[in-house]
């Protein structure tokens, strides 16, 4: 019956349309619109363009002198390394712990996978109490093993890591339900050969874990080097407008800022376009990195 259903090419035609309308309305027209966009001089979010810059590639120039931006990339550019490392890394461990435990599965599932349904924005609210330099959480706890010096955790030294810790907290559950069912679907009966073969659970992990879920972990790769390009609300609640002194910019929170602080809407829409052209970039080197395996 499957195979009639692809035979029928007017149905395809009838359940692929509608999708791609949508898609050309509210994806591909406004990206090409905002691309357009960036050539031109706007005054005002809303406003109609006053005609195109002189030159045209001004704010493509601009980008690369603005010293913001070099700090949003090079924070990004940290920001997927920490992906990579943090979030599907810690994921990866969690997922072959859970799968080597006879019971409790759902409950770790349904714990790791939490942080995910909370609003980045109360997360944001929640860590900025924990950090907080007088009578922060974590200041609180150091105060009762004996540290007397309060450290400030946003301040300019620490301010990095403090905003990537929530960011990479949050999704290693969403990673990691992706990777606990992929090895869910690993056959029993090749853990059984190996055992009768003599081998440990670390070769088991090793030699038939680690293979049968390369292609889920190399989605997963993806997905978060694309992700970390347009992280925002969790970043932004906890340090607005780059703060402290512009050290915490990303491209995704630089561009909110253009767009609705300095009303500079030509210039975010550059740095929009430039955000998609990374994306597409990054992912195919990714994908060449880490290249799917057909078994």
């Amino acid at each position: 019956m499957g195979a009639n259903i692809y035979k029928n090419k007017k149905a395809l035609f009838v359940f692929l349309v509608p999708a791609f309308l949508f898609m050309a309305v509210f994806l591909y027209y406004p990206f090409f619109q905002n691309i357009i966009n960036s050539f031109k001089q706007i005054p005002e979010l809303g406003a109609a363009a006053k005609g195109w810059n002189e030159p045209w590639y001004t704010n493509y120039v601009e980008m690369f002198t603005d010293e913001n931006m070099w700090t949003a990339m090079k924070n990004t550019l940290i920001m997927m390394v920490v992906t990579i490392v943090g979030q599907v890394g810690i994921a990866i461990v969690l997922a072959i712990l859970v799968d080597n435990i006879k019971g409790g599965a759902k409950f770790f599932r349904t714990v790791y996978f939490f942080p995910i349904v909370i609003s980045a924005t109360a997360l944001g609210l929640m860590f900025n109490l924990i950090f907080l330099y007088d009578k922060g959480m974590l200041n609180q706890m150091l105060e009762i093993f004996g540290v007397t010096e309060l450290i400030d955790w946003k301040g300019e030294k620490l301010a990095l890591l403090t905003m990537m810790l929530p960011v990479m907290w949050q999704y290693v559950g969403f990673y990691f339900v992706i990777l606990i069912t992929g090895l869910n679907n690993v056959s029993g009966e090749l853990y059984e050969a190996a055992s009768i073969d003599g081998a440990t659970r670390f070769q088991r992990i090793r030699y038939i874990s680690l293979p049968m879920i390369h292609n889920v972990i190399c989605t997963c790769v993806v997905l978060g080097v694309t992700g970390a390009l347009k992280v925002f609300d969790l970043p932004w609640t906890m340090f607005p407008k780059g703060m402290p002194l512009g050290e915490t910019w990303l491209t995704g929170t630089y561009m909110y800022y253009q767009t609705f602080n300095t009303k500079n809407i030509d210039y975010s829409s550059a740095i929009a376009v430039l955000i998609v052209v990374l994306g597409i970039v990054t992912a195919k080197v990714v994908n060449t990195i880490f290249k799917e395996k057909d078994y």
